[in-house]
């Protein structure tokens, strides 16, 4: 089945736990304190494969949760760092965070991975907090949270040339005579409830990749027929392909309504360098055909090409594939990475990253919340049934001037801090 949308909830794994723990052997007086860290929770990444083409495998995998770190042990060992989760996706998908509307990540090439929800880092154990003032530290850290979001997968196909055109109009038949698929083909409407992908091979060093995307009526664009689901699947081709039925009483209209319906899209899909195909030519008089160009001429654009071909006599096909490897190949070459796109009147603005230990105050009344990374990390791993632990967010607190501010405000005895959500103290 072809599912070319998906919502899924991404977890990475959740950093382990250090321990307290001394060091107990016989004839070893003090051994010490010889707590382990926990291990590293694992990152959740996708991966991009060109023989997948459906995202159906996530309309039962609704959550991809990786694994956590393992806690610390005795005598200084480490806790088990978690593998991670690599899922592999059909080249083309995006990646949108529902939450905050921002693309995570966009596959484009095959075997591209991306990192899109970091595991948690582990936390200490109290070996780590020996020092020559303090010889049996009780502070253990808990691990940090792997990173979680509801994300929604976006499967664009990525194709050379993208075949539109009112139903019938010949799409899959010329799919099928051009190259190896076999798309359903049938003398009713709609016949193409999903796009297919077929390789074209042009000579022995060339082929391009064909799209057929299901058949637009007016009002796609707004619902009707089978809607506007699968003009996203045009929008990362590199040139359309328009076919017109020869035998359409009005000609002219049958072109313009699809023009419409690509303008009407969320991106202006008419924008595309494209070539007008008049079809199913076979048993036309040449006066006819020469009539039926001329009438499409009127409204094309003056560097837009019309041919006429018939997909079941193969009349006019080599000619087609010839202009279409012509037009694609100049598209290819002028296509520029952006990154190395500039202009004479366009400075480039470098914005900085917030400080990793900036951080900010909101007053509530007797309540003060406070947010910022690097301390939310550190709420992160501290245990709050832990008094020595505590103590030691309390201390950092304070190095990192968060309690001058708080009495700079105004707090007082009974007041709550509420570190974002994650651990709260009494002032």
């Amino acid at each position: 089945m072809f599912v070319d949308t998906a919502q899924v909830t991404i977890k990475a794994g959740d950093g382990g736990p250090g321990v307290v723990s001394f060091r107990h052997e016989k004839y070893v007086d003090r051994g010490g304190p010889d707590g382990g860290d926990g291990g590293k929770g694992g990152d959740v990444l996708l991966r991009g494969k060109d023989n997948q083409h459906t995202l159906a495998r996530f309309r039962h995998q609704k959550e991809l949760k990786a694994d956590s770190g393992q806690s610390g042990g005795k005598r200084k060992r480490r806790g088990k760092s978690a593998s991670d989760l690599i899922i592999d996706v059909p080249v083309g998908t995006e990646v949108l965070d529902i939450q905050t509307n921002q693309l995570v990540a966009d596959i484009t090439e095959p075997n591209q991975i991306v990192v899109v929800a970091q595991g948690g880092a582990g936390g200490f154990g109290n070996a780590h907090f020996t020092s020559s003032t303090r010889q049996a530290p009780r502070i253990a850290e808990k691990g940090v949270p792997g990173e979680e979001r509801i994300v929604s997968f976006e499967l664009k196909m990525i194709a050379d040339v993208g075949l539109v055109g009112l139903p019938n109009a010949g799409k899959s038949t010329l799919l099928s005579v051009v190259s190896n698929a076999r798309p359903e083909i049938a003398n009713y409407p709609f016949t193409t409830l999903q796009p297919n992908l077929g390789v074209v091979d042009i000579d022995n060093q060339t082929s391009l990749l064909f799209a057929d995307i299901p058949g637009l009526i007016e009002g796609a664009s707004h619902g009707k027929g089978l809607g506007d689901d699968f003009l996203r699947h045009i929008e990362r081709t590199s040139v359309l392909l328009h076919l017109v039925d020869a035998y359409q009483d009005d000609i002219i209209a049958a072109y313009q309504t699809i023009q419409t319906e690509l303008a009407s899209y969320k991106v202006d899909l008419t924008t595309k360098p494209q070539i007008v195909a008049i079809t199913k030519i076979e048993g036309l008089d040449d006066e006819l055909i020469t009539d039926r160009k001329a009438s499409l001429r009127q409204v094309l654009p003056k560097n837009v090409k019309v041919v006429a071909i018939s997909a079941q006599a193969k009349q006019g096909i080599s000619d087609l594939l010839r202009e279409l490897t012509l037009l694609v190949d100049e598209v290819k070459a002028a296509a520029i990475p952006e990154e190395l796109v500039t202009t004479a009147d366009t400075t480039p603005v470098i914005t900085l990253p917030d400080a990793e230990d900036s951080w900010q105050i909101i007053q509530k009344k007797k309540k003060y919340i406070v947010t910022g990374k690097k301390i939310e990390r550190f709420a992160h791993k501290t245990d709050e049934a832990s008094e020595p632990a505590v103590a030691r967010l309390r201390d950092i607190m304070r190095k990192m001037g968060i309690m001058h501010e708080l009495e700079r405000k105004g707090i007082e005895p009974g007041d709550r801090i509420d570190v974002a959500n994650i651990i709260t103290l009494e002032y």
